[in-house]
C-alpha cells in the first residue's frame, strides 16, 4: 500500500522538486499546481470512472495523472520534458494504470499511442493542465483528431476560457468562439486562482469543459473552409461585416453586389460587427458565399 501524502500535497511537492532540483521551464509553460482540492475538483469535473481511459497532457511530476488514476481504467499521458521522465518513474510507481510517453502531444501520433496502450473498449477523455501557450493548438488537434472523446475538461488561461465560452455579443466573443462552438458544447467549471501554482503564475486560471456537439441545422461542406471564413470575417474587430468581406473578397462593384446579395438573403445588417452573429448565422454566412461563388483575394 502506498502510505505517501499525494504529489499534489505542497510539503511532497516542494520535497519532489528539490530531490531532483527541479524548476520548472518557461519555455514549455511549466506550472506545478500544489492544491490536492483543485486537483480533485479537477477529476470530479470530468466525472472520471473505472469505465474511463484518459489522455493527459503535461503531467508535469504527476499531480493531476496521479488524482486521475485512481478513478480511471487506465491514463496515457504525454510528457515532452525527458527530464521529467525519471520523476514520474518514481511519483507513479504505485500505479500500474499509468503510460506516459515522452513526446510533444502535438508532434506525437496520438491515434496510434492510444491503440498501443488503451484497449478501445471504454469511454475516452482528455483531462489536462494545458500549458498556456500552446492551449489553442492542443484543444484544436484534439478536435479535428478522429478519435473518440467523449469529454474534455482542461485547466487554461482564465482569459482564454472566457474566450471559449463567449456567446455572441459578449465582448470576449471572436473566431475562437466559433471556432470551438461549432463542433463543442463549452463550460467553465471554475476558477483557479495563481496562488496555487509554483512557480507562481501572472494570471489566473480556469477549468473548462468541453462535449462534442450534435450537428447544426445547416452544415458547412468543408470544415477548414469554414473556419478561414470565420477568422477572416474577425480579421478586424472593429469593422462591421461588409467592411471585412470586402477586405475577404474584393471592393470591385461585382464583387460588392454578390456580398449585397448574401447579406440581404440571410436578413444580416450589413453594419452589423461580427461578434454580433452566432454560431450558426456563420455557418449560414459560410454556405451562401460558396453559393454565391465569392473566392478569398
Amino acid at each position: 500500500m502506498n502510505n505517501q501524502m499525494d504529489i499534489g500535497n505542497p510539503t511532497r511537492t516542494r520535497a519532489i522538486l528539490e530531490k531532483y532540483g527541479l524548476s520548472a521551464k518557461k519555455s514549455l509553460g511549466q506550472n506545478f499546481l500544489t492544491d490536492p482540492n483543485v486537483l480533485l475538483n479537477i477529476v470530479d469535473a470530468a466525472e472520471v470512472s473505472p469505465e474511463d481511459d484518459v489522455i493527459e497532457v503535461g503531467p508535469g511530476i504527476g499531480s493531476l495523472t496521479e488524482q486521475i488514476a485512481k478513478r480511471a481504467h487506465h491514463v496515457l499521458a504525454f510528457e515532452i520534458d525527458r527530464n521529467l521522465m525519471n520523476v514520474l518513474d518514481e511519483t507513479l510507481s504505485p500505479y500500474d494504470n499509468i503510460t506516459v510517453v515522452n513526446q510533444d502531444v502535438l508532434k506525437a501520433n496520438v491515434n496510434e499511442e492510444v491503440e498501443n496502450h488503451l484497449d478501445g473498449k471504454r469511454c475516452l477523455k482528455l483531462v489536462a493542465n494545458l500549458p498556456y501557450y500552446i492551449t489553442t493548438p492542443i484543444l484544436k488537434t484534439f478536435m479535428a483528431s478522429t478519435l473518440p472523446i467523449d469529454k474534455m475538461v482542461v485547466m487554461m488561461q482564465k482569459e482564454v476560457a472566457e474566450r471559449l465560452t463567449a456567446q455572441s455579443g459578449d465582448k470576449e466573443y471572436g473566431s475562437l468562439s466559433v471556432v470551438v462552438q461549432y463542433r463543442m458544447n463549452t463550460q467553465i467549471e471554475f476558477d483557479v486562482s495563481s496562488k496555487v501554482f509554483v512557480p507562481r503564475p501572472k494570471v489566473d486560471s480556469a477549468i473548462v469543459s468541453l462535449t462534442p456537439r450534435a450537428d447544426w441545422e445547416v452544415m458547412p461542406e468543408d470544415d477548414k473552409d469554414f473556419f478561414k471564413t470565420v477568422h477572416g470575417c474577425f480579421m478586424h474587430r472593429r469593422k462591421n461585416i461588409w467592411n471585412n468581406m470586402q477586405g475577404l473578397y474584393g471592393k470591385e462593384p461585382e464583387i460588392k453586389a454578390k456580398i449585397q446579395n448574401v447579406l440581404d438573403d440571410l436578413g444580416i445588417d450589413p453594419q452589423v460587427r461580427p461578434e454580433r452573429l452566432t454560431v450558426l448565422d456563420f455557418i449560414k454566412l459560410h454556405n451562401r458565399i460558396q453559393i454565391e461563388g465569392l473566392k478569398r483575394k
